[in-house]
């Protein structure tokens, strides 16, 4: 940001892998004990927090920027408190999951509580993509408050460089939506035409011990490395020859906003294979950047991956192509620009409320 000074609050202190300045960072709670977890579950029921709210107050900020919904609804009281606009980004499962899935856990339940009281006190509903606002007013949400914008990448960070290796990366949380399963299944018939591919993922989650039962049971070499930090993780985009996002739309109906991962990829020219889907499309341009297979269809995306480490002329035409998407849509600085003359209008508006 140029013009504007972020500051950063929220329920508890968890900023791993980020690069903070701690005495903009307000929170909560501080760590993460029995006793922490009970305060903040008496925040989200009753939103009282003087100290917390005495040092946000203190900010005198111009607005307030939540990201997801329900963050949004949470922010609603500091958002009265301050009497300053507030924006809410929304990412994807905020408006692709049921209210059904959302009643599932106390703070899904306190968001559909308070969903219409975001509607009504939001300036502004920023939509990562054009899915993602289709999505938000299906669910609701006032069409005249919809602006879709792209979230961007550093492009200073995530550099192109030789693919030498033969490997098929995944980078992401193990859940239903993320289609790490059909990636496990369709290696299968990757490996019998090119035995020396190596798959490797990385993140965790709860479909973690399922998906590698599947690769033990298949007799799919994979590597299972776990979380990483972001580092490692660019390092690995760095040596794989194509980034695997087999996403597809989850029973809960939780599906993809902008993946971010794939427009990183196309930034380091790292070709994706995927399975057409909302916001994939609008991520990555097949035939172009990547391939896409049907969803769900564990031959195709096998195929697709298998040609692509199979023709190394096209893994270049692929990254050479990803390269100059990621520079036209997905630059941070030109995007955090734009984020910013979006901010004045929002501010500018209010101000002349009040005036």
């Amino acid at each position: 940001m140029q013009r504007y000074t972020p500051w950063f609050a929220g329920l508890r202190r968890y900023t791993k892998g980020l690069t903070l300045d701690a005495s903009r960072v307000l929170s909560v709670t501080k760590g993460n004990n029995f006793q922490d977890k009970l305060i903040r579950r008496a925040y989200l029921l009753s939103r009282i927090s003087p100290s917390f709210h005495r040092k946000v107050q203190q900010i005198r900020p111009s607005l307030i920027h939540a990201h997801f919904a329900p963050d949004g609804s949470l922010a609603l009281k500091v958002q009265k408190l301050l009497d300053v606009p507030l924006i809410v980004t929304l990412h994807g499962f905020d408006v692709t999951k049921g209210d059904e899935a959302f009643r599932d856990s106390l703070f899904g339940r306190m968001y559909l509580s308070r969903r219409a009281d975001l509607w009504q006190q939001a300036s502004l509903f920023v939509c990562v993509s054009e899915h993602i606002r289709q999505m938000a007013l299906e669910r609701g949400f006032p069409e005249d408050k919809l602006l879709v914008h792209r979230i961007g990448i550093d492009l200073t960070r995530f550099l192109p460089a030789e693919k030498q290796e033969p490997i098929v990366l995944f980078v992401g949380r193990m859940v239903e939506k993320k289609g790490a399963i059909h990636l496990v299944r369709a290696m299968q018939s990757v490996q019998a035409h090119l035995p020396h591919a190596r798959l490797v993922l990385l993140g965790d989650g709860p479909l973690k011990p399922e998906l590698e039962e599947e690769a033990r049971k298949l007799g799919v070499k994979a590597e299972f490395l776990g979380m990483q930090p972001h580092n490692e993780v660019i390092s690995w985009m760095r040596r794989a020859q194509v980034l695997a996002a087999p996403s597809i739309v989850a029973r809960s109906g939780d599906s993809e906003g902008l993946p971010t991962v794939m427009c990183e990829a196309q930034a380091m020219g790292l070709p994706v294979v995927s399975f057409r889907g909302p916001g994939v499309d609008e991520a990555v341009v097949h035939g172009e950047t990547a391939l896409l297979a049907a969803p769900g269809d564990d031959r195709e995306l096998g195929e697709a991956i298998t040609r692509l480490l199979s023709d190394p002329q096209l893994l270049t035409q692929f990254g050479e192509a990803g390269q100059r998407r990621a520079a036209e849509f997905f630059d941070i600085r030109h995007q955090t620009a734009l984020l910013e003359d979006i901010y004045d209008r929002v501010v500018d508006a209010a101000t002349r409320r009040i005036a």
